[in-house]
């Protein structure tokens, strides 16, 4: 008996040793284009080594989850061509100029970027295009308007994974609510209320952090902080991203503000509920289409050069990532790596509520392996679901209101708490994009964790709203009591 328990514990590690290599080799400052493929080969010999599962198997498992996120992976390479148009087309610089005129100053420009970045990854459904197109804009801003650049590039992270959370056409959203059986809209409405009161909480303590800092209250000339820029930085900008050269030389010159449109009505396109394409698409177009009134944009060919540059930045990087990851979690499923995780997590549970804590904490566990927040949800999304199936009893209707709470755990553990993961592929993509736009501080991942107030708030509150049964103070959010919902085992022992 006790040689069966230590084969099984033996075989239980050895399934689980790919989440080891991949983390290791993601903490080891290993580029997640060498670290995912190694993991995902070594998941392969795993599985058929514990499992006997067949490489043909092993292949179908992992082609399977790379087809979840390929909707995913065709808005990012929309995403960054839209990204880089605002920057080159006036979009960005009329944004930063209105918000001159409107007086953003140093202590208010960090609450006003995770205004405008909630705003618009709502409306795009992406928190990396959000991202890619906010940073140039607002960690310039913040220059101009003297604000502390480690406080700004928090808020607009921040913001920018709000819509993820929460946006219609978002795919974290989309394929979480998938994963669990549950209406993207009935999810919405289930956390909406819960999202806006953790985005007002987050706004709030970045005005107050201005306030702490000291940081400035009167509004600036951008021209003039523009032309005090030093010749290496647009020597760095040439290098590493030649689309913000435009950008601040716009806001320097002046540029018509109707070229703000293109964002309005990407935002507008998605509240009336068009498809992430379409949006994206009518921001392309519209920008390119007003910027030849504006004297802001070229030829037709220049501007499909421009969307290839795009495309072909998001491939050489992005893309190939997220389907490696996604491919290493179709095998680390096929396998059943984490059902001994999932049996420790029933043994702990004395309640449906404790239970449902620890599946928020195995998807923040899985975001931290896995260093991936959709190879989190396609892996770690079913082990919930099943874990909740199986061990837990109630109607129809109450069973759907804890499927809609896992939803948003693996959404928002993914989304958020990547923020709080130093090796997480999300942080060296934003630590990538902030860099390259605005060369002037060293920023590593590390600093996303200082005034990530939006990342907190998320994921301390919702843990703690559902351990403690807090949650029912919040409309449409509280959870189904006992005895309505009863584990299993429970019901058992009675």
């Amino acid at each position: 008996m006790k040689s069966t328990k230590v084969r099984n514990f033996i075989k239980a590690l050895l399934k689980f040793s790919p989440v080891f290599l991949l983390a290791g080799l993601m903490i080891a400052e290993y580029d997640a284009l060498i670290a995912a493929p190694l993991a995902a080969i070594y998941a392969f010999i795993i599985a058929g080594a514990t499992e006997k599962i067949k490489f043909q198997d092993s292949l179908n498992a992992a082609m399977k989850s790379v087809s979840n996120i390929l909707i995913a992976l065709f808005i990012l390479m929309f995403a960054y061509a839209m990204a880089s148009l605002f920057m080159s087309s006036g979009v960005g610089a009329s944004v930063v100029n209105l918000a001159l005129s409107l007086g953003v100053t140093g202590k208010s420009v960090a609450v006003v970027g995770i205004i405008c970045t909630a705003i618009l990854s709502v409306a795009t459904g992406t928190s990396w295009g959000t991202f890619a197109a906010c940073a140039p804009i607002f960690m310039w801003l913040s220059h101009i308007v003297d604000g502390d650049p480690y406080l700004t590039v928090c808020a607009i992270a921040g913001g920018a994974c709000f819509g993820d959370n929460i946006g219609l056409i978002s795919d974290t959203t989309i394929v979480s609510s998938g994963i669990q059986g549950v209406q993207v809209v009935d999810r919405i409405r289930h956390q909406g209320v819960w999202s806006i009161m953790c985005l007002i909480l987050a706004s709030i303590a970045f005005f107050i952090a201005g306030i702490v800092m000291k940081l400035p209250s009167e509004a600036v000339n951008g021209a003039a902080v523009v032309a005090e820029i030093p010749d290496n930085v647009w020597t760095v900008l040439e290098v590493e991203r030649p689309a913000a050269i435009p950008l601040l030389e716009q806001i320097a010159s002046g540029v018509q503000y109707y070229m703000i449109i293109p964002l309005l009505l990407v935002i507008g396109l998605a509240v009336f509920g068009f498809n992430t394409f379409i949006c994206i698409g009518s921001g392309l177009i519209s920008a390119y289409v007003l910027g030849r009134f504006a004297g802001t944009t070229g030829t037709v060919n220049e501007f499909l050069d421009q969307c290839m540059s795009g495309f072909a930045e998001a491939g050489a990087w992005v893309v190939v990532m997220m389907m490696w990851v996604a491919a290493f979690g179709g095998v680390m499923q096929e396998m059943n790596a984490f059902e001994p995780l999932a049996k420790l997590v029933v043994k702990m549970s004395k309640k449906v509520r404790h239970l449902m804590t620890w599946n928020a904490v195995l998807s923040l566990i899985g975001n931290a392996t896995l260093a991936d927040e959709m190879a989190q949800i396609v892996t770690i999304g079913p082990v919930i679901k099943d874990i909740l199936d199986d061990n837990v009893e109630g109607s129809e209707e109450d069973m759907y209101k804890l499927h809609l709470r896992n939803a948003t755990f693996g959404d928002a553990m993914g989304v958020f708490g990547s923020q709080l993961i130093p090796w997480h592929v999300y942080l060296a993509y934003y630590v990538g994009i902030a860099v390259g736009v605005y060369p002037l501080i060293e920023l590593v991942p590390l600093d996303f964790l200082k005034y990530n107030f939006m990342a907190y708030i998320a994921v301390i509150s919702l843990i703690l709203l559902t351990v403690t049964g807090l949650d029912r103070f919040i409309p449409l959010f509280k959870l189904p009591k006992e005895p309505a919902v009863q584990l299993k085992k429970n019901i058992n022992k009675q």
